[in-house]
């Protein structure tokens, strides 16, 4: 559906009337802040309306908003992070590969205990400084990482089209995924307090 410039103002309030109450949940249950929320919401209108051009009709007009707002989210994590950029790091334990050393040769867990930064009362993804110190993980991630794990637990993208972004095969992606996934859970031990 693409859209022409004599309806594209009839076309926008349709969207802002049909898609803000889901924008605007998203963006509350990913920042658990009313105002924060209303404000992406509001950027993400302003966005897409200045960038309608660009629309071209290939994705449902929701799916084209839910990503300009998660691009949003992600911008307001890596913006009020408390811990600057270069300050994240991995730990320096001897030996960290990107292997998942959790598990025994049959398979099983090394250990059952649970590291306390993962035990906590609270829904972590409902923290905003957790979330603010795991945008600045994901930012710290090689590009294609990157991509590929915004893509996929951000965008709700299926791995078929991930990899056709990212011009790799499937067996590599899930492979990019484990390794960067090893590499968040490290850096967020080692940066969130």
């Amino acid at each position: 559906m693409e859209v022409k410039k004599g309806n594209t103002t009839i076309v926008f309030e349709n969207w802002v009337n049909q898609f803000s109450d889901a924008l605007y949940s998203w963006a509350l249950y990913k920042t658990s802040s009313k105002e924060t929320a209303e404000d992406l919401v509001q950027d993400t209108f302003v966005s897409a309306f200045h960038k309608i051009d660009s629309f071209k009709g290939k994705s449902q007009p929701k799916t084209w908003l839910f990503s300009i707002l998660n691009n949003k989210i992600i911008d307001f994590y890596r913006k009020n992070a408390k811990i600057k950029k270069h300050e994240f790091k991995l730990s320096e334990k001897a030996g960290f590969q990107l292997s998942d050393n959790l598990f025994n040769e049959t398979n099983g867990w090394k250990t059952r205990e649970i590291d306390p930064i993962w035990d906590q009362e609270e829904e972590l993804l409902d923290n905003p400084e957790f979330n603010g110190v795991m945008a600045a993980c994901i930012d710290n991630l090689p590009e294609k990482w990157k991509t590929a794990i915004t893509s996929k637990y951000l965008t709700d993208k299926k791995a078929k089209e991930i990899c056709q972004d990212l011009g790799i095969t499937v067996s590599n992606y899930w492979q990019i995924v484990h390794r960067a996934k090893l590499l968040l859970k490290e850096c967020l031990e080692t940066n969130w307090v």
